[in-house]
Protein backbone atom coordinates (compact mmCIF):
# COMPACT_ATOMS: atom_id res chain seq x y z
CA UNK A 1 0.00 0.00 0.00
CA UNK A 2 1.61 3.65 -1.20
CA UNK A 3 1.15 6.50 0.60
CA UNK A 4 -0.21 9.97 -0.31
CA UNK A 5 2.32 12.92 0.23
CA UNK A 6 0.20 16.47 1.64
CA UNK A 7 1.29 19.77 2.25
CA UNK A 8 0.82 21.35 5.55
CA UNK A 9 2.91 23.47 7.79
CA UNK A 10 3.00 22.58 11.78
CA UNK A 11 2.46 25.19 13.50
CA UNK A 12 1.91 26.37 17.47
CA UNK A 13 -0.87 29.41 17.42
CA UNK A 14 -1.90 30.83 20.71
CA UNK A 15 -2.17 27.79 23.26
CA UNK A 16 -2.90 25.38 20.28
CA UNK A 17 -1.17 23.58 17.67
CA UNK A 18 -2.07 21.64 14.51
CA UNK A 19 -1.47 21.33 10.82
CA UNK A 20 -2.50 24.24 8.47
CA UNK A 21 -3.45 22.99 4.97
CA UNK A 22 -4.58 24.41 1.97
CA UNK A 23 -7.65 23.52 0.60
CA UNK A 24 -7.02 22.87 -2.81
CA UNK A 25 -4.06 20.13 -1.01
CA UNK A 26 -7.29 18.03 0.24
CA UNK A 27 -9.59 16.16 -0.70
CA UNK A 28 -13.39 17.77 -1.89
CA UNK A 29 -15.29 15.03 -0.35
CA UNK A 30 -15.91 16.02 3.15
CA UNK A 31 -15.69 12.07 4.29
CA UNK A 32 -12.57 12.09 2.32
CA UNK A 33 -11.34 14.87 3.54
CA UNK A 34 -12.42 13.83 7.49
CA UNK A 35 -9.97 10.39 7.26
CA UNK A 36 -7.43 12.07 5.63
CA UNK A 37 -7.37 14.97 8.76
CA UNK A 38 -7.96 11.52 11.10
CA UNK A 39 -5.01 9.90 9.98
CA UNK A 40 -2.98 13.05 10.02
CA UNK A 41 -3.17 13.53 13.72
CA UNK A 42 -3.33 9.75 14.63
CA UNK A 43 -7.12 9.63 15.83
CA UNK A 44 -8.81 7.35 16.96
CA UNK A 45 -5.97 6.95 19.86
CA UNK A 46 -5.86 8.25 23.00
CA UNK A 47 -1.64 8.78 22.05
CA UNK A 48 -1.71 9.78 18.33
CA UNK A 49 1.10 7.78 18.24
CA UNK A 50 0.70 7.62 14.25
CA UNK A 51 0.85 11.04 13.87
CA UNK A 52 1.28 14.59 14.67
CA UNK A 53 -1.73 14.79 17.54
CA UNK A 54 -0.44 15.11 20.92
CA UNK A 55 -2.76 13.33 22.59
CA UNK A 56 -4.90 16.61 23.94
CA UNK A 57 -8.20 18.69 22.49
CA UNK A 58 -5.55 21.49 22.30
CA UNK A 59 -3.18 19.40 20.04
CA UNK A 60 -5.42 17.72 17.80
CA UNK A 61 -6.76 20.85 15.81
CA UNK A 62 -6.72 21.47 12.12
CA UNK A 63 -7.01 24.77 10.05
CA UNK A 64 -7.90 24.15 6.58
CA UNK A 65 -7.16 27.74 4.22
CA UNK A 66 -7.69 29.59 0.85
CA UNK A 67 -7.83 32.45 -1.04
CA UNK A 68 -10.97 33.97 -0.76
CA UNK A 69 -13.39 35.25 -3.51
CA UNK A 70 -15.52 37.07 -1.13
CA UNK A 71 -15.05 41.11 -1.74
CA UNK A 72 -12.73 42.78 1.22
CA UNK A 73 -11.75 39.28 2.44
CA UNK A 74 -8.36 37.96 1.69
CA UNK A 75 -8.18 34.41 3.35
CA UNK A 76 -11.09 31.81 3.81
CA UNK A 77 -10.13 29.74 7.26
CA UNK A 78 -12.04 26.20 7.92
CA UNK A 79 -11.35 25.14 12.01
CA UNK A 80 -11.42 21.51 12.29
CA UNK A 81 -11.34 19.86 15.86
CA UNK A 82 -9.98 16.47 15.45
CA UNK A 83 -11.66 13.92 18.05
CA UNK A 84 -8.60 12.23 20.11
CA UNK A 85 -10.08 9.17 21.00
CA UNK A 86 -13.18 9.06 18.42
CA UNK A 87 -12.75 9.19 14.84
CA UNK A 88 -14.62 12.09 15.05
CA UNK A 89 -13.90 15.56 13.29
CA UNK A 90 -16.11 18.61 14.06
CA UNK A 91 -15.96 21.91 11.78
CA UNK A 92 -18.95 23.46 14.14
CA UNK A 93 -16.80 25.41 16.53
CA UNK A 94 -14.23 27.53 15.39
CA UNK A 95 -10.69 28.41 17.03
CA UNK A 96 -9.34 31.46 17.65
CA UNK A 97 -5.92 30.37 19.09
CA UNK A 98 -5.74 28.33 15.57
CA UNK A 99 -7.11 31.68 13.63
CA UNK A 100 -3.79 33.47 15.27
CA UNK A 101 -1.50 31.26 12.66
CA UNK A 102 -3.85 31.48 9.62
CA UNK A 103 -2.11 35.18 8.81
CA UNK A 104 1.43 33.74 8.98
CA UNK A 105 0.43 30.61 7.77
CA UNK A 106 -1.14 32.43 4.99
CA UNK A 107 1.80 34.40 3.85
CA UNK A 108 4.47 31.10 4.26
CA UNK A 109 1.86 29.66 1.74
CA UNK A 110 1.90 32.11 -0.85
CA UNK A 111 -1.40 32.88 -0.67
CA UNK A 112 -0.79 36.15 0.48
CA UNK A 113 1.66 38.43 -0.08
CA UNK A 114 3.40 40.37 2.57
CA UNK A 115 3.90 44.08 3.53
CA UNK A 116 6.58 45.97 4.63
CA UNK A 117 6.62 45.89 7.87
CA UNK A 118 3.20 44.85 9.07
CA UNK A 119 0.44 42.78 6.94
CA UNK A 120 -2.94 43.38 7.29
CA UNK A 121 -5.51 40.69 5.88
CA UNK A 122 -8.89 40.02 6.70
CA UNK A 123 -10.09 36.54 7.01
CA UNK A 124 -13.42 34.75 6.96
CA UNK A 125 -14.30 31.99 9.37
CA UNK A 126 -16.33 30.03 7.35
CA UNK A 127 -17.19 27.99 10.72
CA UNK A 128 -19.01 31.43 11.85
CA UNK A 129 -19.72 33.39 8.80
CA UNK A 130 -17.66 36.03 10.33
CA UNK A 131 -14.70 38.54 9.47
CA UNK A 132 -11.50 38.86 11.54
CA UNK A 133 -8.93 41.57 11.02
CA UNK A 134 -5.34 40.12 11.29
CA UNK A 135 -2.44 42.27 11.59
CA UNK A 136 1.10 40.39 11.34
CA UNK A 137 4.32 41.32 12.27
CA UNK A 138 6.16 41.40 8.69
CA UNK A 139 9.46 43.43 8.65
CA UNK A 140 11.98 42.87 5.41
CA UNK A 141 8.62 41.47 4.08
CA UNK A 142 8.67 37.99 5.85
CA UNK A 143 6.96 37.10 8.94
CA UNK A 144 8.68 37.48 12.08
CA UNK A 145 8.49 35.03 15.22
CA UNK A 146 10.26 36.16 17.87
CA UNK A 147 9.60 38.95 19.58
CA UNK A 148 8.79 40.13 23.42
CA UNK A 149 5.05 39.64 23.68
CA UNK A 150 4.25 37.29 26.46
CA UNK A 151 0.91 34.98 26.15
CA UNK A 152 -0.12 32.90 29.11
CA UNK A 153 -0.77 29.04 28.66
CA UNK A 154 2.96 29.10 26.22
CA UNK A 155 6.40 29.05 27.16
CA UNK A 156 8.63 32.14 26.18
CA UNK A 157 7.51 34.87 23.59
CA UNK A 158 6.81 36.17 20.37
CA UNK A 159 5.82 39.08 17.75
CA UNK A 160 2.33 39.86 18.49
CA UNK A 161 -0.28 39.05 15.90
CA UNK A 162 -3.26 41.87 16.44
CA UNK A 163 -6.86 40.29 15.90
CA UNK A 164 -10.17 42.21 15.86
CA UNK A 165 -13.12 39.60 15.70
CA UNK A 166 -16.14 41.10 13.34
CA UNK A 167 -19.71 40.02 13.00
CA UNK A 168 -19.60 38.12 15.96
CA UNK A 169 -23.10 38.28 17.41
CA UNK A 170 -24.92 35.46 16.89
CA UNK A 171 -21.93 33.61 15.36
CA UNK A 172 -24.27 29.64 15.05
CA UNK A 173 -27.46 30.91 16.19
CA UNK A 174 -27.85 34.07 14.95
CA UNK A 175 -28.99 35.84 18.10
CA UNK A 176 -26.81 37.12 21.23
CA UNK A 177 -29.22 35.52 23.81
CA UNK A 178 -30.35 32.71 21.46
CA UNK A 179 -33.07 31.69 24.61
CA UNK A 180 -34.18 35.18 24.22
CA UNK A 181 -33.32 36.15 28.00
CA UNK A 182 -29.92 37.44 29.87
CA UNK A 183 -30.74 34.74 32.21
CA UNK A 184 -31.96 31.18 32.20
CA UNK A 185 -32.78 28.75 34.63
CA UNK A 186 -31.89 24.86 33.68
CA UNK A 187 -32.11 21.89 36.38
CA UNK A 188 -32.49 24.84 38.84
CA UNK A 189 -29.05 26.80 38.07
CA UNK A 190 -28.94 30.17 36.90
CA UNK A 191 -27.22 30.40 33.23
CA UNK A 192 -26.46 32.88 30.35
CA UNK A 193 -26.72 31.61 27.19
CA UNK A 194 -24.84 33.66 25.28
CA UNK A 195 -23.67 33.54 21.53
CA UNK A 196 -20.46 36.14 20.92
CA UNK A 197 -18.48 34.31 18.55
CA UNK A 198 -19.07 31.02 20.32
CA UNK A 199 -22.38 29.72 21.37
CA UNK A 200 -21.17 29.64 25.55
CA UNK A 201 -23.25 28.63 28.41
CA UNK A 202 -21.99 30.25 31.43
CA UNK A 203 -22.63 29.05 35.50
CA UNK A 204 -21.81 30.67 38.63
CA UNK A 205 -19.34 28.30 40.42
CA UNK A 206 -21.55 29.06 43.65
CA UNK A 207 -24.72 28.10 42.12
CA UNK A 208 -22.75 24.26 41.69
CA UNK A 209 -21.77 24.74 44.87
CA UNK A 210 -17.93 24.89 44.16
CA UNK A 211 -15.56 27.47 45.95
CA UNK A 212 -13.67 29.63 43.49
CA UNK A 213 -10.78 28.28 45.60
CA UNK A 214 -10.78 25.02 45.05
CA UNK A 215 -8.24 22.91 42.48
CA UNK A 216 -9.67 23.48 38.59
CA UNK A 217 -8.25 19.96 38.07
CA UNK A 218 -9.79 18.06 41.14
CA UNK A 219 -13.58 19.65 40.11
CA UNK A 220 -13.69 18.16 36.46
CA UNK A 221 -12.48 14.97 38.14
CA UNK A 222 -15.66 15.04 39.88
CA UNK A 223 -17.65 12.82 37.83
CA UNK A 224 -21.04 13.58 39.36
CA UNK A 225 -20.39 17.49 38.97
CA UNK A 226 -19.43 16.92 34.68
CA UNK A 227 -22.00 15.01 34.43
CA UNK A 228 -24.75 17.55 36.13
CA UNK A 229 -22.92 20.13 33.71
CA UNK A 230 -23.63 18.08 30.70
CA UNK A 231 -26.75 17.66 31.22
CA UNK A 232 -27.68 21.63 31.53
CA UNK A 233 -25.32 22.08 28.39
CA UNK A 234 -27.57 19.78 26.47
CA UNK A 235 -30.64 21.17 27.88
CA UNK A 236 -29.17 24.71 27.42
CA UNK A 237 -27.86 23.55 23.58
CA UNK A 238 -31.84 22.45 23.01
CA UNK A 239 -33.23 25.60 24.14
CA UNK A 240 -30.65 27.95 21.71
CA UNK A 241 -32.21 25.74 18.70
CA UNK A 242 -28.66 23.43 18.42
CA UNK A 243 -30.89 20.54 18.53
CA UNK A 244 -29.27 17.67 20.04
CA UNK A 245 -25.65 18.78 21.37
CA UNK A 246 -24.72 15.44 23.02
CA UNK A 247 -22.27 14.30 20.00
CA UNK A 248 -21.49 18.42 19.70
CA UNK A 249 -18.81 20.32 21.56
CA UNK A 250 -20.86 23.39 21.12
CA UNK A 251 -22.14 24.63 23.12
CA UNK A 252 -19.35 25.19 25.28
CA UNK A 253 -18.98 25.64 29.13
CA UNK A 254 -17.51 28.48 31.25
CA UNK A 255 -17.58 28.51 35.11
CA UNK A 256 -17.27 31.54 36.57
CA UNK A 257 -16.41 33.07 39.63
CA UNK A 258 -14.83 36.25 41.32
CA UNK A 259 -11.63 37.08 39.88
CA UNK A 260 -8.56 36.06 42.45
CA UNK A 261 -5.94 38.53 41.24
CA UNK A 262 -6.54 42.27 39.34
CA UNK A 263 -8.40 40.72 36.46
CA UNK A 264 -12.23 41.21 35.99
CA UNK A 265 -13.85 37.69 36.32
CA UNK A 266 -12.25 34.32 36.58
CA UNK A 267 -13.22 31.75 34.07
CA UNK A 268 -12.44 28.19 33.66
CA UNK A 269 -13.19 27.09 29.85
CA UNK A 270 -14.32 23.62 29.16
CA UNK A 271 -14.30 22.11 25.88
CA UNK A 272 -17.02 20.55 26.91
CA UNK A 273 -16.15 17.55 28.59
CA UNK A 274 -12.49 18.44 29.82
CA UNK A 275 -10.56 21.74 31.02
CA UNK A 276 -8.84 24.09 29.03
CA UNK A 277 -5.00 24.24 30.24
CA UNK A 278 -5.56 28.06 29.09
CA UNK A 279 -9.05 29.85 27.89
CA UNK A 280 -10.21 29.49 24.20
CA UNK A 281 -9.92 33.53 22.54
CA UNK A 282 -13.49 32.84 21.11
CA UNK A 283 -14.73 31.75 24.18
CA UNK A 284 -12.90 34.63 25.71
CA UNK A 285 -14.53 37.13 23.23
CA UNK A 286 -17.75 35.64 24.39
CA UNK A 287 -16.86 35.82 28.09
CA UNK A 288 -15.92 39.19 28.25
CA UNK A 289 -18.48 40.68 25.70
CA UNK A 290 -21.02 39.01 28.50
CA UNK A 291 -19.02 40.61 31.43
CA UNK A 292 -19.83 43.68 30.07
CA UNK A 293 -23.71 43.10 29.19
CA UNK A 294 -25.90 43.99 31.84
CA UNK A 295 -28.36 40.83 33.17
CA UNK A 296 -26.07 38.16 32.44
CA UNK A 297 -24.56 36.24 35.05
CA UNK A 298 -20.87 36.95 33.96
CA UNK A 299 -22.26 40.72 34.36
CA UNK A 300 -23.16 40.15 37.97
CA UNK A 301 -19.91 38.90 38.95
CA UNK A 302 -17.62 41.50 36.80
CA UNK A 303 -19.78 44.46 37.40
CA UNK A 304 -17.39 45.66 40.63
CA UNK A 305 -14.53 45.19 38.70
CA UNK A 306 -14.93 46.15 35.31
CA UNK A 307 -15.02 49.80 33.74
CA UNK A 308 -15.80 49.90 30.09
CA UNK A 309 -12.79 52.03 29.38
CA UNK A 310 -10.64 49.21 29.66
CA UNK A 311 -9.80 46.17 28.11
CA UNK A 312 -11.87 42.92 29.91
CA UNK A 313 -8.85 40.69 31.71
CA UNK A 314 -10.41 37.13 32.52
CA UNK A 315 -8.33 35.17 34.56
CA UNK A 316 -7.60 31.45 33.58
CA UNK A 317 -5.94 28.47 34.83
CA UNK A 318 -2.61 29.56 33.43
CA UNK A 319 -3.07 33.38 33.75
CA UNK A 320 -5.15 36.23 32.27
CA UNK A 321 -6.18 36.91 28.58
CA UNK A 322 -7.10 40.40 27.84
CA UNK A 323 -9.83 41.37 25.65
CA UNK A 324 -10.53 44.81 24.09
CA UNK A 325 -14.49 45.34 23.34
CA UNK A 326 -16.33 47.98 21.24
CA UNK A 327 -20.23 47.27 22.03
CA UNK A 328 -22.88 49.66 20.74
CA UNK A 329 -26.41 49.10 21.77
CA UNK A 330 -29.22 49.94 19.83
CA UNK A 331 -32.76 49.26 21.00
CA UNK A 332 -31.11 46.23 22.96
CA UNK A 333 -29.57 44.67 19.78
CA UNK A 334 -25.48 45.18 19.87
CA UNK A 335 -22.88 44.99 17.95
CA UNK A 336 -19.44 43.89 19.12
CA UNK A 337 -16.14 44.00 17.91
CA UNK A 338 -13.26 42.62 20.23
CA UNK A 339 -9.44 42.78 19.67
CA UNK A 340 -6.79 40.36 21.27
CA UNK A 341 -3.51 39.47 20.48
CA UNK A 342 -1.97 36.03 20.67
CA UNK A 343 1.63 34.83 19.10
CA UNK A 344 1.96 31.89 16.75
CA UNK A 345 5.52 30.32 15.64
CA UNK A 346 6.19 27.72 12.79
CA UNK A 347 7.40 24.78 13.87
CA UNK A 348 7.80 22.58 10.83
CA UNK A 349 7.31 22.93 6.86
CA UNK A 350 6.56 19.53 4.59
CA UNK A 351 4.06 16.59 4.05
CA UNK A 352 2.35 14.50 6.36
CA UNK A 353 1.97 11.17 4.66
CA UNK A 354 -1.46 9.46 4.73
CA UNK A 355 -2.83 6.24 2.86
CA UNK A 356 -3.49 6.14 -0.36
CA UNK A 357 -7.48 7.69 -0.22
CA UNK A 358 -9.89 4.58 -0.55
CA UNK A 359 -7.19 1.97 0.61
CA UNK A 360 -8.15 -0.47 3.56
CA UNK A 361 -5.66 -1.06 6.42
CA UNK A 362 -5.04 -5.10 6.48
CA UNK A 363 -5.19 -6.75 10.06
CA UNK A 364 -1.96 -7.61 11.64
CA UNK A 365 -3.19 -11.90 10.82
CA UNK A 366 -4.36 -11.04 7.37
CA UNK A 367 -0.15 -8.74 6.75
CA UNK A 368 1.49 -12.06 7.74
CA UNK A 369 -0.47 -13.86 5.69
CA UNK A 370 -0.18 -11.56 2.40
CA UNK A 371 3.25 -11.52 3.32
CA UNK A 372 3.90 -15.50 3.63
CA UNK A 373 2.02 -16.30 0.61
Amino acid sequence: MYQTAIPCLLMRAGTSRGPFFRKEDLPTDIQARDEVLLTAVGSPDPRQIDGLGGGDTLTSKVAIISRSNRPGVDIDYLFAQVSVDEARVDTNPSCGNMLAGVGPAAIEMGLIEASEGTTRLVIFNENTNSRIESIVQTPGGRVQYDGDTKIDGVSGSGAPIFMNFMDVVGSKTGALFPTGAAQDVINGTPVSCVDVAMPMVLIRLSDLGRAADENPAALCADQELMARIERIRREAGARMGLGDVSGMVIPKIALLSEPEHDGHIRSWYLTPHSLHAAHAVTGAVCVASAGAISGTVANEIAINHYNSQDAFVIEHPSGKIAVRLSLENEDETYDVVAGTVRTARLIMRGEVMVPDFGSVPLREDQALQAICA
